[in-house]
């Protein structure tokens, strides 16, 4: 039997291999490496019982502060929710892109909670894929919805839209999770979103028109995902 290692030692030795994937997947897979090193040994780790796209089991950890472009666009997010309180005109022009996604989401407040998922997805595939080297300059960013509703953005950007505009709408955060992943078809990393409802895994794609059951998908292979109070890594 092999000695039993920790989560972050048995990261350190997979990173390598997953960002020969491609340079996308290295910018991407970039927010887990300095997690790895500081994740506690698995003795330590709740196991979640829903684990996404075949993976074995899920590993879960609440230290989410090792993430920080996730929890620094967490603290942009909040920062600009006073926004939509403002008056909006012409000269505001932010402000009144956070106003008019707080109007549609309202548009869609009472319907059932699948057609919810369908409209929310739809709303935010509707904007252009963008690189972080073209919008920001820098590998990899995790922008606001604010951010992504003025300059668009790349697939975590779309992800984090999704997850952003369905709390708005009063889903659950332990609903919901954004998953870092691989791409076995297109041989690159990748970020979705993936909302619980009623037990099944329902995924929103920037790559999907719909909203498909993730168990229905077989080309996507779960590295970790993440939620405002925790995170998951996906063994196979």
């Amino acid at each position: 039997m092999a000695p039993a290692t920790s989560t972050g030692e048995e990261m350190r030795r997979r990173i390598p291999c997953l960002r020969r994937v491609s340079r996308r997947s290295g910018a991407l897979l970039a927010v887990l490496a300095a997690a790895t090193a500081a994740m506690p040994a698995q003795a330590g780790i709740a196991h979640d019982p829903r684990p996404v796209f075949g993976a074995a089991q899920s590993v879960r950890s609440e230290k989410v502060d090792l993430f920080p472009k996730w929890t620094g666009m967490l603290d942009r997010y909040f920062a600009e929710a006073k926004l939509t309180d403002r008056p909006c005109s012409d000269a505001a022009p932010n402000r009144c892109h956070l106003q008019r996604w707080k109007a549609y989401l309202e548009t869609l407040r009472g319907h059932a909670r699948l057609s919810i998922l369908q409209d929310v997805n739809r709303f935010a595939n509707v904007a252009r894929y963008v690189t972080d080297l073209v919008n920001y300059g820098v590998p990899d960013y995790w922008a606001t919805p604010r951010q992504f509703l003025v300059k668009d953005g790349d697939c975590e950007d779309y992800a984090i839209a999704k997850f952003m505009s369905l709390r708005a709408l009063g889903f659950d955060n332990d609903e919901m999770r954004i998953v870092v992943l691989n791409d076995l078809n297109l041989r690159t990393a990748h970020a979705v979103l993936i909302v619980y409802v009623d037990g099944v895994a329902w995924l929103l794609d920037n790559q999907v028109p719909e909203v498909v059951r993730a168990d229905a998908v077989r080309h996507y292979r779960a590295i970790f995902s993440i939620n405002e109070t925790a995170w998951w890594l996906y063994r196979y």
